[in-house]
């Protein structure tokens, strides 16, 4: 004979399902939070590619928002043969006299894992994304990645100008140790870094976080001419500036030393609409994409005694570079986002500046102030030009280089950008 608790043991254990589920559904659908890109940066191949084994990298990065999950996103996607991380870790990067270095916050190292497991393969060409960990993140904080492969990586995918000190350890598994001191070496060059086998870092933002802007462009966003380690780039003070006005949107750099509109490069990238969806529409939460390439397009052809096989030397014009923004502004307006135009910066001094070349630039800058195509219009043109000289840079900004701005002049850039496009 079946008892009475018998007899009503279904319909609780249904009742309590059907509870459970109901109780997952009001999270998913009512819960204020979402993800959002907090960093990323932009990867490509080397024509001096790095390779790793037995070996930890440790990397540092820097958010724009907060959050209080996380989740990171490996790259592959230069590399020419499978790998695998035995160990994956992130921590904060402890602070001091000499910024931290490769030591960490105690307690705050913890292991990351994919799919349950705390190793993972990736394929050549692709990219993964961890499993969600609950680990608080702050606007304006270093983080330390730390990846540990016991293989061989062969040619690694990399970000080759960081402008940020990155470690590696001799042989050895290090990853979860918050001491720096296995980490000797540097990565990439010694006075702007490398960043190996990363991609994004997401985090689990709160309502007030609308979502992400992402830059694409080229050296200058790259942050060429700034101080390793301080985030001087343009894009660092804009995301200063839109946490101080509570303009709350992630400020993400995908910008490439060298990277060029329209050709690729073995050094420098492929051109930004092939990498337009891989770098930018992908980031998670975007809302809108500030497009400021177009200089090397215009500058690289006129370098005639430079003979590298990085250098692009077919010349393109004005009409042409155009024709690739309006495609980029087609495949983002095609995903509902906003993209503003940002003019061409002035660069006469340099060795490969000709009067023809100039003609494209203002041809260029002509039509993104007047064509109607963006979104807006970030006018870097007439905030860092010199008066008395519009084809150069005010000095004040002048790296030196007749090129890059100096840190005062990607001060004045990121001062430049209104915020009320974003509003």
């Amino acid at each position: 004979m079946r008892t009475h608790l018998q007899l009503l043991l279904p319909a609780l254990v249904f009742t309590a399902l059907a509870m459970g589920w109901l109780s997952a559904q009001s999270v998913k659908d009512d819960s204020p939070k979402h993800w959002v890109t907090t960093w990323t940066t932009a990867n490509a191949a080397s024509d001096h590619p790095a390779s790793f084994s037995n070996q930890t990298i440790r990397e540092i990065v820097h958010t724009t928002i907060s959050g209080n999950g996380v989740r990171l996103r490996l790259s592959n996607t230069f590399g020419t043969r499978a790998i695998r991380f035995d160990a994956v870790f992130i921590g904060l990067q402890a602070t001091g006299v000499d910024g931290g270095g490769a030591s960490l916050v105690p307690g705050s190292n913890r292991q990351v894992r994919f799919g349950g497991n705390p190793f993972i393969s990736l394929p050549e060409g692709a990219e993964v994304l961890s499993d969600p960990l609950s680990f608080s993140v702050a606007p304006q904080q270093n983080l330390a990645l730390s990846l540990f492969t016991y293989g061989d990586t062969g040619p690694a995918t990399v970000h080759g100008s960081a402008f940020q000190t990155n470690y590696i350890s001799g042989a050895g598994n290090f990853a979860a140790e918050e001491s720096g001191k296995a980490f000797a070496g540097t990565t990439g060059s010694e006075t702007i870094g490398s960043w190996y086998f990363l991609s994004a870092i997401e985090v689990l933002a709160p309502a007030n976080v609308k979502g992400a802007v992402v830059a694409l462009g080229d050296s200058i966003t790259d942050g060429a001419a700034t101080h390793p380690d301080k985030n001087e780039r343009w894009t660092d003070v804009l995301a200063r500036r839109m946490l101080a006005s509570h303009v709350d949107l992630a400020v993400l750099n995908a910008g490439i030393g060298g990277n060029r509109v329209l050709t690729n490069s073995p050094c420098w990238g492929q051109n930004a609409l092939a990498r337009l969806g891989r770098d930018v529409l992908a980031q998670a939460g975007i809302k809108a994409v500030i497009l400021f390439e177009g200089t090397n397009d215009i500058g690289q052809p006129d370098a005639v005694s430079n003979t590298s096989v990085c250098v692009s030397h077919t010349q393109v014009t004005a009409d042409e570079i155009i024709a690739g923004y309006q495609q980029i502004i087609a495949r983002t307006h095609a995903r509902g986002l906003k993209i503003f135009g940002a003019t061409i910066l002035p660069y006469q001094g340099l060795g490969n500046w000709t009067a023809s070349g100039e003609a494209k630039r203002v041809a260029v800058n002509q039509w993104i102030r007047t064509s109607g195509a963006f979104d807006g219009v970030i006018d870097f043109d007439a905030a860092l030009r010199d008066p008395a000289s519009p084809s150069r840079l005010a000095p004040q900004y002048d790296s030196g280089d007749h090129l890059h701005p100096g840190t005062a002049g990607h001060e004045a850039m990121g001062n430049a950008v209104d915020l009320g496009l974003f509003r």
